[in-house]
């Protein structure tokens, strides 16, 4: 785990520092609603042809001719000295960087989990070869394992810092290591210690998923990062896309465990001690795990990616570090229990090692990339890559099409015989309703925009606490009963589950230090839902709400706002991990396998509505339905349910809507 932090710490430092500028020299592309930039790399027998013109080009959109209004050759030259690149001075001044559609930008992907210690040395020099001669001046590249968010990867124009990674943690590869880094593939071995082919395959598993995962989530922060091509350098050996496998579930009937939920008296909100089951035992974690990891569909999502790639303009150039490889398994593994596993059968093995170079090349050829695979001469595998890059065309038309929000077809024809050319496949246009919606935002009242912002980053701010594991996280939602009373509704959450005979004492202190609620429980539960309505009248203003417990401790500064307005929600998770029972969680870090439910306290019976919007607070095409929900207990909710199945990894914050009031919170959807 100490070589993981290092390692995502030092991809953290990949950013230099510096200011950008366009050459004054340099056309100015005209941006409007129908207005589609096209990039094109046109080679002959491999090489760039480098002196075509606009006449030479044809551009159809959905079969429909365009008349090419801009017209650009942009030739990479010499990178030159490191020292003379202009770097950005911070990450949103570098993906400002990369809308230049001058630009090239590049995404180092290092697969760690399907690459192994070899390889991942083999590839070292060529790679930092490649880069010297690939990046110009002006283009940026960025490094992603499936470890890392999307969201933080950050553009450089320097490589030296990459070189430096590249040659101090040449072995960055896991694949073949005889102790996995992952304690949750460690874990495996532990639970399923007579099971080794089992605990192989989990482990498998899980890594295929996490890497696809990670791509897909690339792929959508590219795509929003601007139109033109992104390129993607995949250093991985491949993946065999895991399809469902009713053998592996857990359990001899093939049915998986039934795990008791949390129980929560619906007066008072206290926890209860009528199931005394810790759902958060390694083995109960390993059992969901299996029932998930059997049930994936690598295949699905694999399709699904190149799918999202074609529309966000993403290309692939996947590198197989191997090489000419002849085996796909090595000689024996020695990461499982009851090493060594031997190796699977020599037609399995063969059947193996296509279906990962079939899938390397399904990648390049479906994004129009190149697939460096089954060669030993990586170099020269990279300088194809090298030259494809180095020349290209932008061309730039206003679209005859409608705006009708749907995924509208591009097709480049040179007119000079034996030219192939490479170009994006098409656009998501926007909707008529879409444009409709901007224009009118696009000049809101700047108290307005200021208010927005606020309530964004307010809500992006309780995200903030994930980075780090506690012993027990407090999560706390602020509002009016039913009755016109304050109330605080608490949810402690522990790492582990405190005792069965041992109390959780959750208590709420005003600004000026005084008691005003306090409700203890009885341990045994892993979290619950807490309600503490002050007996004594309070007002709006500051609290701290503090949680004891042998498990832990800790406290919460809150606002109780003026009524009828809330606080913030509470979150509640439903799943595998959960054994598909309700659960409140601290936690804001979800799965795309839970389903979410957010309350808002609220003392109103009017119409609720509730969107779901993506981080900067645009509205996402997923449709929420929020009713209000009255509880014995004398509290009243605004209450949505999301699926997060059709969810890529990142932030989002959920709007809810009451006549003039509004509330907005965020989650986070985590691999």
């Amino acid at each position: 785990m100490r070589r993981r932090r290092v390692l995502a710490a030092t991809l953290g430092l990949l950013v230099g520092v510096a200011v950008f500028a366009l050459h004054a020299q340099q056309p100015t592309f005209r941006t409007e609603a129908n207005y589609v930039r096209v990039d094109v790399f046109p080679t002959k027998d491999g090489a760039p042809v480098t002196d075509l013109t606009r006449d030479d080009f044809d551009i159809l959109e959905n079969g429909a001719p365009q008349k090419i209004e801009q017209f650009e050759h942009v030739s990479i030259r010499p990178a030159g000295p490191q020292d003379t690149r202009i770097e950005p001075n911070t990450v949103a001044e570098s993906r400002a960087m990369a809308q230049n559609p001058r630009a090239r930008a590049f995404v180092l992907f290092l697969d760690t989990y399907h690459v192994d210690v070899g390889s991942s040395h083999n590839i070292r020099q060529p790679l930092i070869d490649a880069l010297d001669h690939m990046i110009g001046p002006d283009d940026l590249v960025a490094v992603m394992t499936p470890s890392m968010a999307a969201t933080d990867i950050a553009f450089a124009r320097k490589t030296t810092t990459i070189e430096g990674f590249l040659t101090r943690y040449w072995d960055w590869g896991d694949r073949d290591r005889m102790v996995h880094q992952d304690p949750e593939d460690q874990e495996y071995g532990y639970c399923f210690p007579n099971e080794p082919r089992v605990v192989a395959e989990l482990i498998d598993r899980r890594h295929e998923k996490r890497a696809i995962d990670a791509l897909h989530d690339l792929v959508v922060h590219l795509g929003g990062l601007r139109e033109e091509r992104k390129a993607v350098l995949a250093i991985t050996q491949g993946w065999l896309l895991y399809q469902p496998n009713l053998a592996l579930m857990p359990g001899a009937d093939g049915n998986p465990p039934v795990v008791p939920g949390i129980s929560v008296e619906p007066r008072g909100g206290k926890l209860t001690t009528k199931d005394s089951s810790n759902q958060t035992s390694p083995a109960n974690r390993c059992q969901m795990d299996r029932m998930n990891l059997a049930q994936i569909d690598n295949e699905r999502d694999f399709r699904f990616l190149l799918d999202r790639a074609n529309r966000a303009n993403v290309s692939f150039y996947p590198v197989d570090p191997r090489g000419l490889a002849v085996f796909d398994s090595p000689i024996a593994r020695t990461d499982v229990p009851g090493s060594p596993l031997p190796p699977p059968s020599l037609v399995v093995d063969s059947a193996m090692l296509r279906t990962r170079l079939t899938t390397l090349r399904t990648l390049a050829e479906n994004t129009d990339g190149l697939a460096i695979v089954d060669s030993n001469d990586l170099a020269k595998g990279f300088r194809r890559v090298v030259d494809d890059l180095s020349s290209y065309y932008l061309l730039g038309y206003y679209s005859t099409g409608r705006l009708d929000g749907r995924f509208h077809a591009i097709t480049v024809r040179v007119k000079r015989p034996g030219v192939q050319v490479r170009a994006r496949r098409g656009y998501l246009a926007a909707s008529a309703a879409e444009m409709t919606s901007s224009t009118r935002a696009a000049t809101p009242p700047a108290a307005a925009t200021s208010a927005e912002a606020t309530a964004i980053q307010t809500a992006l701010s309780a995200l903030a606490a994930l980075q780090r594991d506690v012993p027990l996280r407090v999560h706390v939602a602020t509002g009016w009963t039913i009755d016109g009373r304050p109330g605080f509704w608490v949810v402690p959450e522990f790492s582990e589950a405190p005792p069965l005979d041992r109390d959780v004492d959750v208590t709420v202190v005003s600004a000026t230090g005084a008691t005003v609620g306090r409700v203890t429980s009885r341990g045994g539960t892993r979290s619950g839902l807490v309600q503490i309505v002050p007996s004594e009248p309070a007002e709006s203003g500051a609290f701290t709400v503090r949680v004891r417990a042998e498990g832990g401790t800790g406290s919460v500064s809150v606002t109780l706002p003026p009524s009828p307005d809330a606080g913030g929600a509470i979150f509640t998770r439903r799943g595998p991990t959960t054994g598909n029972r309700e659960m409140p969680t601290a936690d804001l870090r979800f799965r795309r396998s839970d389903r979410l439910r957010v309350d808002i306290p609220t003392p109103a019976a009017g119409t609720v509505a509730a969107r779901l919007l993506d981080r900067t607070g645009k509205a996402l095409a997923i449709p929420l339905t929020a009713t209000i929900r009255d509880d014995a207990n004398g509290s009243r909710w605004q209450t949505t349910e999301l699926a997060l199945a059709p969810l890529t990894n990142g932030d989002y914050l959920v709007e809810m809507t009451s006549g003039e009031k509004r509330t907005i919170v965020a989650f986070r959807i985590v691999p």
